[in-house]
């Protein structure tokens, strides 16, 4: 039993493992399989923070990150520029970075928390992320700037949101977008924003791009669809443009006058609107923070934004990104039952809502992807997701911070990192999809704990929410009290409060990474000859 047991194991960590880039790509049926970010604008939070959000859900993005500190650059300077490329000459699939080019530096950059894509800066601008693809045929092999070297531009050279999409529109009008279609959720500590960016087509330089506010007592949601309908550039207060919004969908024949207003989503991405799987998450996420509205499922738009029925928590944002439609019947798993000792049917423990892809098929479970089902938020390939909170009121090292996920986040927990700090744990500096298993890799404590986790999720996840929700909620509840001593500390000497904050992000990322170790190892004891 116990080798049949070891076999089962390694055989479900082989999807990790061995899994080929064409099998388990980013990309299924044509549309992305990437993240999703939620934003909540000022007056839609409980104290008054905006944020931005980000579940890193992708087969080879770095599972590493740490901290990079403002920098100066002498007089004619240049920024060397990549863009990402796969590479399975590794451990793991992942990717590389190919030169493409070099531009400008400017003489001072800013300090930011360098995840895969870069999530908060010294200032407190914050960036989330979803690609939702748009049509191929935009796609272009001139530009020289992509998707996670543009969010770092962003955060090295800028402050406040409408500064970031301005210098993004300078900067792609000049260099060129070599990506798809991407959705950029920009915070900073007034405003959030959703920048939505396509190529201008194969052969030509730029990109077309629209931006939307979020109202500040509004949240908004994108889940791999262009989300971005009407744009009215006569109120410059809510939108931005690309001098061509519209010129390339006419002379593509994308969009005519006669038929009615300019449509950017319609325009340049017409699968989004029709992807189940992406406004299934668009309800959900709107679903659960405003279920006054009763929104309909199945419908193909929902409003770009909707004012939440309460206040936006830490604890209620943090509950979104954990849900997989328990209790709805997109819940994939809902048929995979047993009888109890009692005679009732139910949900058998060993139904996996994080089942790859191919298990799928052994159950028969269809939904939003064609034969992949339903497509959840969380997610067992999530490689970290964030959840920041910018603060006007607070000095820039305090006031900025990202909670911190590691794998899936049904089966993590968020820990704060501040953007004043100046370094992280250690485990987190090592990407794991380098190394392949590696008991010195932050990631793959999350990932063996949620792989475990899922293979009888009906009862283990109760004993990894036991220890989580208790440390999570501890971590909300101190926040105040920390962050106070904080302010006492940066007002008298603002480099001990640097060393408080790094040692208290520092503490805590030590204690869950270990404690993911030893919740694996729990699982393994407590559910012997169980899974």
């Amino acid at each position: 039993m116990k080798f049949a047991l070891l076999l089962t194991f390694l055989s479900l960590m082989s999807f990790h493992l061995f899994a080929d880039a064409g099998r388990f790509s980013d990309w299924e049926g044509g549309r992305p399989d990437g993240c999703t970010s939620i934003t909540v604008g000022r007056l839609a939070s409980d104290g008054g923070w905006v944020s931005t959000s980000h579940t890193c859900d992708s087969h080879r993005t770095r599972s590493s990150f740490d901290v990079v500190p403002a920098k100066t650059y002498k007089n004619g300077e240049m920024k060397t520029l990549f863009k990402r490329a796969d590479d399975d000459s590794l451990a793991m699939p992942a990717y590389k970075s190919l030169l493409v080019g070099e531009i400008p530096q400017v003489a001072r950059t800013y300090g930011y928390i360098n995840t895969a894509y870069p999530c908060i800066n010294d200032h407190q601008l914050a960036v989330g992320e979803s690609t939702f693809g748009g049509r191929s045929s935009l796609f272009s092999d001139k530009g020289l700037i992509d998707c996670q070297q543009l969010v770092q531009l962003m955060l090295e050279r800028c402050t406040q949101a409408r500064e970031a999409i301005t210098l993004a529109g300078q900067l792609l009008q000049q260099y060129g977008w070599i990506d798809e279609g991407e959705c950029l959720t920009i915070a900073d500590t007034r405003e959030v924003w959703h920048l939505e960016i396509v190529g201008p087509g194969f052969g030509n330089m730029g990109a077309i791009w629209a931006a939307q506010r979020v109202p500040d007592d509004h949240i908004s949601v994108n889940a791999n669809a262009s989300r971005i309908r009407h744009v009215n550039l006569d109120d410059p207060d809510l939108f931005m443009a690309s001098a061509n919004l519209t010129q390339v969908a006419q002379d593509s024949g994308w969009w005519n006058p006669k038929d009615g207003p300019f449509e950017f989503c319609y325009a340049y991405d017409p699968g989004g609107r029709q992807s189940l799987a992406a406004r299934r998450r668009e309800w959900r996420v709107f679903s659960l923070a405003a279920p006054s509205l009763q929104l309909d499922p199945n419908q193909e738009n929902y409003p770009f934004s909707i004012k939440p029925d309460s206040l936006i928590t830490l604890a209620k944002i943090t509950g979104i990104f954990r849900d997989y439609y328990e209790g709805t019947d997109f819940n994939f798993v809902k048929d995979i039952t047993v009888t109890d000792d009692s005679g009732k049917t139910v949900i058998s423990p060993l139904a996996n809502p994080f089942m790859p892809y191919d298990m799928n098929k052994v159950f028969r479970i269809n939904g939003g992807w064609g034969w992949r089902g339903e497509r959840t938020i969380a997610r067992w390939y999530t490689m970290y997701a964030t959840i920041t909170q910018s603060r006007e009121w607070l000095p820039d090292a305090i006031g900025g911070v990202v909670w911190m996920a590691m794998d899936n986040a049904a089966s993590s927990i968020y820990v704060p990192i501040y953007c004043g700090v100046n370094d992280v744990s250690a485990a987190y500096k090592v990407d794991g999809r380098v190394t392949g298993f590696s008991k010195d890799s932050a990631w793959w404590a999350f990932n063996r704990l949620g792989t475990l986790a899922a293979q009888r999720w009906g009862d283990m996840r109760h004993d990894v929410t036991a220890v989580w929700s208790v440390w999570e909620k501890e971590l909300f509840d101190n926040q105040a009290s920390f962050e106070a001593e904080a302010l006492r500390l940066h007002a008298k000497n603002p480099q001990k409060a640097t060393v408080w904050l790094t040692d208290y992000s520092r503490r805590w990322g030590d204690k869950v990474i270990q404690k993911a170790w030893d919740l694996g190892d729990l699982l393994w004891t407590k559910y012997d000859e169980l899974f």
